[in-house]
């Protein structure tokens, strides 16, 4: 996968996924704009990132408001020149009953979650039909598939998100762009690390491959979509969870 000096903005690149792919991508000799909300976990991903040899970028970045996504790319321009890859990976949960769920949190997570990935495909595909080239990937869930107790704004947004991939593939494979999403299931992280041991031995019995995924499983996923090699391929989900549902 050889795209040497190509240039990626990873939405939610602070930490988790996000700054896996970062990292896998700047490995592949990306160079890469790190945008997320939390600038201390920017600046210590551009800083890990700078390390490996490539340009590296943070950017405070809102996924959710226009402006702040128009300014994000308007600076990538002044620095880069151009946008070879979009990873929308910023999002959020706000989980409740959907009885007790509230309007504000149903709308806070479908902004952030579905709402980014339009605000910033919008943007990058400006660049990317120009160039009459790019790749965008978009990461989804198991929960779009499966659906979650406690969890309709995060499903619905991520469901969102696969319906919105296809329909830029479909008006976009002429200018040689791609789109495509990354569904993970249960995915080792912070999060889960803090579980009860007892709840996560429920979860794991879920799982075929008998174990949680690892954000580098996410992440190798989406650097293939990201890669030329995978130029024949848009509007697809590959789905990242060892089984869990396929």
């Amino acid at each position: 996968m050889d795209f040497k000096g190509q240039v990626a903005i990873v939405t939610g690149g602070g930490r988790g996924i996000g700054r896996a792919i970062a990292e896998g991508l700047a490995k592949k000799g990306v160079n890469v704009a790190i945008a997320d909300i939390n600038l201390d976990a920017v600046n210590e991903a551009v800083a890990a990132i700078a390390a490996l040899g490539v340009k590296a970028i943070g950017i405070q970045l809102d996924v959710s408001n226009s402006e702040s996504v128009k300014k994000t790319f308007d600076d990538m321009r002044r620095e880069f020149n151009r946008i070879d890859i979009l990873i929308n990976n910023a999002g959020i949960t706000k989980d409740n009953l959907l009885i007790r769920m509230k309007e504000e949190d149903w709308d806070s997570v479908v902004n952030i979650n579905l709402k980014s990935v339009f605000l910033c495909s919008k943007e990058a595909i400006k660049d990317m039909s120009k160039q009459r080239y790019g790749r965008i990937v978009s990461i989804s869930s198991v929960a779009a598939f499966m659906g979650n107790a406690g969890q309709a704004n995060y499903s619905a947004s991520k469901a969102g998100i696969v319906g919105l991939t296809k329909t830029i593939a479909k008006e976009y494979a002429s200018r040689g762009i791609t789109a495509n999403a990354v569904a993970p299931g249960f995915i080792k992280t912070a999060m889960t690390d803090v579980l009860p041991e007892n709840v996560k031995e429920e979860m794991i019995k879920l799982i075929p491959a008998g174990r949680f995924g690892t954000v580098e499983d996410v992440a190798n996923a989406v650097i293939f979509l990201a890669s030329p090699d995978s130029d024949y391929i848009t509007g697809h989900v590959i789905h990242v969870n060892g089984g869990m549902y396929m």
